[in-house]
């Protein structure tokens, strides 16, 4: 059995690293709100983008764009958004492990896709298991803004264009509630899909409809990539939240139980000093 000064001291450390777990939940909590109101405030902006897109691109059936085209997939590209950092709870691994069984039930080699990595962690995981990362980025703020991506989002769309891959998903954590974190599968090109979610509207414009849509689609591709990203990083909050949370409470319950089990140790040796005293007292008489 340990000491008391081993309990004593265990006692402490924990103490600490509940301080420590307390406080980098609460500063999660704070991120979290934030991010949330980042990410549903950028929904109404992807709501009309789209629908003015889905009303050019369906009214001008004859408009021809890469973007638009599909073709003959002899190479998939793939957008994974993870965290830079753990103590995240499962939020990386369960992205991480639906995109890389998902390659290796499509893909028989690895001339058959490339990945674009958004995150430290998923850099990480797939180099370390030779798969092809083209493209990475670290160091993506809490709150991101759009001028901060649209380098790799730029390049991303271009390289679809450029026919590097034919066709393009994206997987990331979409965030329903600080409790239900889903991992999503989004095609994101080519846009052979597009529709508005509402009804559509005829728009007169100038110049044409391919020159608008030139413009106007490689903007929504890297839309549905930044969209993405702070709903990511709402969940990566939320996850590291709940995460902290759970090792918050785990250590308060680890502090009672070697409270518990200190205050026996010493009444025991309190009970043993008091019997060796009588003992002595009685050996005398």
């Amino acid at each position: 059995m340990a000491s008391l000064r081993d309990i004593k001291s265990r006692i402490t450390s924990t103490k600490k690293t509940s301080q420590i777990t307390k406080a980098m939940q609460m500063v999660s909590a704070a991120k979290m709100n934030r991010a949330e109101m980042n990410a549903k405030s950028f929904v109404p902006y992807m709501t009309k983008i789209q629908e003015v897109t889905a009303s050019i691109a369906q009214g001008s059936k004859d408009v021809q764009n890469p973007l638009l085209t599909s073709r003959p997939v002899k190479k998939t590209g793939y957008v994974v958004i993870s965290s830079d950092r753990g103590l995240a709870g499962a939020y990386n691994s369960n992205v991480l492990r639906q995109l890389f069984n998902t390659i290796k039930s499509r893909h028989q080699s690895n001339d058959e896709f490339a990945i674009i990595a958004i995150g430290r962690v998923a850099r990480d995981f797939f180099k370390k298991r030779n798969m092809p990362v083209i493209l990475d980025i670290i160091g993506v703020p809490d709150q991101p803004s759009f001028a901060e991506i649209k380098d790799i989002a730029s390049k991303t769309v271009g390289m679809f264009a450029d026919e590097t891959f034919d066709e393009l998903f994206l997987y990331y954590t979409h965030y329903v509630s600080a409790i239900q974190l889903d991992v999503t599968e989004k095609k994101l090109l080519p846009l052979t899909d597009i529709q508005s979610e509402g009804k559509l509207t005829s728009y007169e414009f100038e110049p044409s409809a391919e020159e608008i849509l030139d413009v106007l689609l490689p903007q929504y591709a890297e839309s549905l990539i930044y969209g993405a990203l702070l709903d990511s990083k709402a969940s990566e909050h939320a996850a590291r939240m709940t995460a902290m949370k759970n090792a918050t409470d785990n250590a308060n319950e680890l502090i009672s139980n070697l409270s518990l089990v200190y205050n026996r140790a010493r009444q025991a040796a309190i009970t043993q000093e008091i019997t060796e005293i009588v003992g002595g007292a009685a050996a005398l008489e």
